[in-house]
């Protein structure tokens, strides 16, 4: 292996290291020669001086910006350096040279059109920042699986190809499979609740689902990320409990230092407070903002909720059963109102659940009741004829909680190639 040590490793190390990554900057002075060497965990200086090291060394350092290298040297302390430590050379190699203008300034000295850095996402990873969005979205969905594991949870893999549209719409993109014409899943819906009919009664997933919307937002995107659960012998209650408690995990094991560097107003959630849906159309109403029961919140809704209640997370339960999915279970006692539940986090919504419909007549009348034809849903409702236990799930969006998070504006920031209505390369 040519890279025995990162450079983190190195400038807690004294004595003899083999460090490879990119030049950041050079500094060239003839006799004195300056490389800042950068990999995915920081930067360290490597310095030359004619004399201190062979002829052979200093001549190889004649490298351009963004070269990849190797180098062989001892950790010395130095305090004018960065972070107190520089490596003396015994050997360096150049193993990849720029051959090319870089499209991308990664010292991110040099700014760039959001079109052109995702043109040139490669070289946009490249940055400190956009790095370290990344190892972010890693920390949350590794705790998402962690808190769950912890919990009993197993975790499931379902197919993205489906034979039918999943959620009974319109935006979905078919593919020719074989003979067959498919489609890309919109959700993993129905396998999760498939799986917690079979036995396997607590589930997760991460898995891309894809969404055929001709959008143009910074809150969207046609491939996400989704990060769901489905629990056998939960009800809205229970599922709502273990929704707050995996959000404020996920935020709770994100390295504190690592989060800060990019969104300085980030802080853990110690309490999420739930709220039904009927007190915050009435709460908009009071403070003057014009909400009808029955509506959704519209995204100005929403950051007027944020505003009022002045809270950075909050639960919205109870809703209307005519604008949440069919199969969301309703009340027996006010069939008007579901057991479906939204979190909100920094006035957005980042995940969406219910209590599921586990009885097959009332599956069929409320699909009726959205003016669509049950045969249609025939093998969905009849997986619930073989003995269908009450059931609940959720689903996050892990680029919408990773965005807002870190702090940023716009989804794309938090998926490594996004694909939106306009992109579909690289």
């Amino acid at each position: 292996m040519l890279k025995d040590h990162s450079v983190a490793e190195a400038k807690e190390k004294k004595g003899e290291v083999g460090l490879c990554g990119w030049v950041h900057e050079v500094r060239n002075l003839g006799r004195l020669k300056f490389i800042l060497l950068r990999d995915w965990t920081g930067i360290i200086q490597i310095t030359a001086k004619q004399g201190k090291v062979s002829e052979e060394v200093l001549n190889a350092m004649d490298v351009n910006k963004e070269d990849v290298v190797y180098v062989k040297g001892e950790v010395v302390e130095n305090k004018i350096a960065p972070d107190g430590v520089e490596v003396i050379p015994k050997e360096f190699k150049l193993l990849g040279k720029v051959t090319k203008k870089l499209p991308v300034d990664p010292t991110g000295v040099v700014d760039s059109e959001m079109d052109t850095r995702l043109d040139y996402r490669f070289i946009d990873l490249r940055k400190k920042q956009v790095l370290g969005i990344f190892k972010i979205k890693s920390q949350i969905v590794n705790a998402f699986r962690n808190a769950l594991l912890e919990k009993g949870f197993i975790e499931i893999h379902p197919s993205v190809i489906i034979g039918a549209a999943s959620e009974g719409g319109a935006d979905v993109f078919p593919i020719q499979y074989f003979e067959q014409k498919a489609y890309l899943a919109q959700s993993p819906q129905i396998y999760k609740q498939l799986a917690v009919l079979g036995g396997l009664e607590k589930v997760f997933i991460t898995t891309p689902v894809f969404r055929a919307e001709k959008h143009n937002t910074t809150t969207h995107l046609n491939e996400i990320i989704q990060m769901d659960i489905e629990a056998a012998f939960y009800t809205d209650k229970e599922a709502i409990e273990m929704l707050i408690y995996v959000f404020k995990e996920m935020l709770r094991r994100i390295n504190k230092e690592d989060v800060l560097s990019l969104n300085k107003d980030f802080r853990d959630i110690k309490n999420v407070k739930v709220y039904t849906y009927t007190e915050l159309v009435e709460l908009l109403n009071e403070n003057r903002y014009k909400m009808e029961w029955g509506s959704d919140f519209s995204k100005e809704a929403e950051k007027k909720l944020y505003e009022i209640l002045n809270e950075d997370a909050f639960v919205i339960k109870d809703w209307p059963t005519k604008v949440r999915a069919f199969y969301s279970m309703p009340y027996e006692e006010n069939e008007e109102i579901c057991k479906a539940y939204d979190l909100m986090y920094m006035g957005m919504e980042i995940a969406s659940g219910a209590q599921r419909i586990h009885i097959p007549e009332l599956l069929e009348e409320q699909i009726r009741k959205r003016g669509l034809d049950p045969l249609d849903f025939e093998f969905y409702i009849d997986a619930f004829r073989y003995g269908a236990p009450p059931h609940a799930g959720w689903s996050f969006g892990l680029e919408r909680l990773t965005m807002t998070a870190i702090g940023v504006k716009n989804i794309r920031e938090a998926m490594l190639f996004p694909r939106d209505r306009m992109r579909i390369h690289p």
